[in-house]
């Protein structure tokens, strides 16, 4: 029978399908392209998205999408994704059993996925929510203000729900209960990473108890539909992709583990891919129980594209170093998040991820992680609490001992098993001008002669000789890098008199090519 630990990959989608046909879309299409993503790869369970606040059945407690402005829709997205489920609904159809179903026909499991706490009102704050037309609001939001964070937390997420208030919680419960009981699901995802802004700011750690006590009641729930059905009914719950991330949002992982109160866990960056989750912290945790882990990516990593490949091509080959990374540190497999697709645009990834040998002999990119933060504009405060020790991008000062910033690099791939047709470390420094003096080590080795490459952003055909940013590029024996931590550090010497800017170090990469 299948179980949690021998998914390779779980998938979430989150419903988005619903709007990938006209008016009215058939059962049929719809399920196709849900599934087509899926079949013949790794894939061994889809986490289905079953709504935000507003429910997708008929319900005698809960809101029905769209009921809130009568089914007239704030753009040409919201009408088609929502009144193709509504239309669906008025035939009599029920696309959530019909998703279950399919699933269990290709042989998945198929899990319901709750977010907690999403928040996609674009940035409205409580004086917005009266007129604020939106296709994921309630009558129970706009009627109680009172009840959501407005200037407690990130400006962002001003009508998040404030998770203290019990009449919330009660609401996000009896929303999990209809959909537990209503469908015969393998399971259910609560998603606590969208978003995680559930308390007042600072309150959240002195907080986390309210949070652990939604986790018994929903345990409670699981192991009663269990109990029920002679079948297990497994408890997934998505967290911060670090320790302190986790204590810092209001999730006591800890305790949740200690208690069993989980039979998944999935640790995962909130916005973006974190390619630094603490696999091995997370390990530790739950080295005595039979918890499956399952580390989290998005649909990319956050921050500027820098190149000198394609995005399309750096995305493949660092998902791919991310994931034996975490293969090597005791990874159950692979969760991916927000990997939009058809039957073809994932597939390769889709098929190779969830095993550490089918990751073997692929090219990859190993970097070092970013801490990215989004100040304006969309989505600002979003990143708030992840990669919270991304060492870089870091400005490079002159040091009484001649000293720099130092990082490790966790290889994964056995270059002496599989040797690659070339091994490349490169560090891009932005503002760089001939005459400035750098010292790169590897591991307490001096680096020399590297290529010197500027940074044209991926442009193939630029039409200056120079820019502001630079790659130097060193060669390295792959005899000499065994699996496991390597030691970086980079120095700088001399600056250029006449910059008076800072050399900024953004970017370390190690580039193993097979092919």
């Amino acid at each position: 029978m299948l179980s949690p630990t021998a998914y390779n990959v779980i998938y979430n989608w989150d419903g988005a399908p619903h709007g990938y046909s006209p008016i009215d879309q058939s059962m049929q299409t719809f399920l196709d392209k849900t599934y087509a993503p899926l079949e013949d790869t790794q894939v061994g369970a889809l986490f289905w998205c079953i709504g935000e606040h507003a429910v997708r059945w008929p319900s005698e407690k809960m809101e029905l999408l769209a009921d809130v402005n009568n089914r007239r829709y704030e753009n040409a997205a919201a009408f088609t994704h929502s009144e193709n489920i509504r239309r669906m609904l008025d035939r009599g159809e029920d696309p959530q059993q019909a998703v279950i179903d399919r699933g269990h026909q290709l042989g998945l499991h198929v899990y319901a996925s709750q977010r907690m706490n999403d928040n996609h009102f674009d940035g409205a704050q409580l004086a917005d929510l009266q007129t604020l037309h939106h296709t994921e609001l309630t009558q129970l939001r706009k009627d109680h203000p009172e009840w959501l964070l407005g200037p407690d937390t990130e400006e962002w997420f001003a009508l998040s729900w404030n998770m203290a208030v019990p009449e919330v919680r009660e609401n996000r419960l009896q929303h999990l209960r209809e959909i537990c009981q209503n469908y015969t699901w393998d399971g259910v995802e609560l998603d606590w990473q969208r978003h995680p802004f559930h308390f007042p700011d600072d309150q959240a750690y002195r907080l986390r108890y309210v949070l652990t006590d939604f986790m018994r009641a929903a345990r409670e729930l699981t192991r009663e539909i269990s109990q029920q059905r002679g079948t297990p009914f497994y408890l997934a719950a998505r967290v911060a992709g670090s320790i302190e991330g986790c204590q810092r949002i209001g999730y006591d992982v800890e305790t949740w583990i200690k208690e069993d109160l989980i039979d998944v866990l999935i640790p995962a960056g909130a916005a973006g891919t974190d390619p630094a989750i603490e696999v091995n912290a997370f390990r530790s945790l739950i080295a005595d129980r039979t918890i499956a882990l399952y580390p989290g990516f998005d649909g990319g990593v956050p921050g500027p594209a820098t190149g000198p490949e394609d995005e399309a091509t750096r995305h493949n080959m660092r998902t791919k170093a991310t994931a034996l990374q975490y293969h090597q540190q005791g990874a159950t497999g692979i969760y991916a998040f927000n990997w939009h697709a058809d039957r073809d645009s994932k597939r390769e990834l889709l098929s190779q991820v969830g095993k550490r040998e089918t990751l073997q002999k692929q090219n990859k990119l190993y970097s070092i992680t970013h801490r990215f933060r989004q100040e304006t504009g969309s989505w600002r405060g979003a990143y708030k609490h992840d990669r919270l020790r991304g060492a870089l991008p870091v400005a490079l000062y002159p040091t009484f001992k001649i000293t720099g910033p130092h990082f490790t690099l966790d290889l994964a791939d056995d270059l002496q098993e599989f040797p690659p047709k070339d091994l490349t470390l490169r560090f891009r420094l932005q503002d760089w001008v001939d005459g400035d003096q750098v010292r790169f080590l590897l591991n307490d080795e001096s680096l020399i002669d590297p290529t010197i490459n500027y940074c044209h952003n991926g442009d193939p055909n630029p039409i200056s000789d120079v820019s502001n940013a630079a790659w130097h590029n060193f060669n390295i024996d792959p005899v000499k890098t065994p699996p496991g931590s390597h030691r970086i550090e980079v120095i700088l010497l001399n600056r250029h008199p006449q910059l008076a800017c800072d050399l900024v170090l953004t970017d370390i990469e190690l580039v193993v090519n097979y092919c």
